[in-house]
């Protein structure tokens, strides 16, 4: 292996949501993905116009991300749908296959509230792409909700790991509405933290709800969790 000789003073950057670093880096445990995935995030974020995708001849063209991508057994080409399937399932990425003419093609955009909605009205016809004309749904519907942790990180503040375990491990313990009603209730208090969101469950949790409902675990689990490795962060 060549070694690397160093970044130069002067050099260009490419924007990563904080959110890829403590929702999405921690699950995906195959290289052509994650390669794949940082790829599509430098591609996209040099184009211009609205919406911004790239399709898929255009990542076929990018003989350093193939290079990247050789696997014995299979093509680059193979090992490139893999990736995008599997970043596209994941939900990192919106897909959708238009007709281009007398042939298909496929395009990729980032998965956020903008896109979805440019998704929705391409699929629906009153937002056209010069060119292009879509022919079957993306993979990632128009109103699909944030998950807590895209919730967290657009109310609360920067979801750290330590953040992302803390919310996993609070999706083992209460019901994800609980979860996402928590971290309202503590913006709507102005008390934006993870401890206070924790308490606000585990009052919950000991006392019940005005709506009258009682999370589906044991007291003994929640025992475990508030005496656990984050239990600090809960108790009054």
């Amino acid at each position: 292996m060549k070694q690397f000789t160093g970044f130069p003073a002067k050099m260009e950057f490419t924007p990563i949501p904080n959110l890829f670093f403590g929702r999405l880096l921690p699950e995906i445990d195959n290289m052509a993905e994650l390669k794949t995935t940082l790829h599509l995030f430098m591609t996209l974020y040099r184009k211009r116009g609205y919406p911004q995708f790239v399709s898929h001849r255009e990542l076929l063209g990018d003989a350093g991300l193939m290079d990247s991508l050789k696997e014995a057994g299979k093509s680059s080409d193979e090992v490139l749908r893999e990736a995008l399937g599997m970043a596209t399932k994941r939900g990192t990425f919106l897909h959708l296959v238009l007709d281009k003419g007398e042939a298909s093609e496929d395009i990729y955009l980032l998965n956020n509230e903008a896109n979805r909605q440019a998704v929705a009205k391409i699929q629906s016809g009153e937002l056209k792409l010069s060119g292009f004309k879509a022919v079957k749904p993306a993979d990632v519907t128009a109103e699909a909700p944030p998950d807590i942790f895209a919730l967290y990180e657009d109310n609360i503040g920067i979801l750290t790991p330590m953040i992302a375990d803390e919310l996993r491990e609070a999706e083992k313990l209460y019901p994800e509405g609980w979860i996402r009603d928590a971290i309202k209730e503590a913006v709507a208090l102005n008390k934006r933290s993870i401890r206070y969101i924790m308490r606000i469950l585990e009052r919950w949790s000991s006392e019940g709800r005005t709506d009258g409902t009682y999370p589906r675990y044991s007291k003994t689990d929640s025992d475990k969790y508030i005496k656990g490795k984050y239990g600090h962060m809960v108790q009054r």
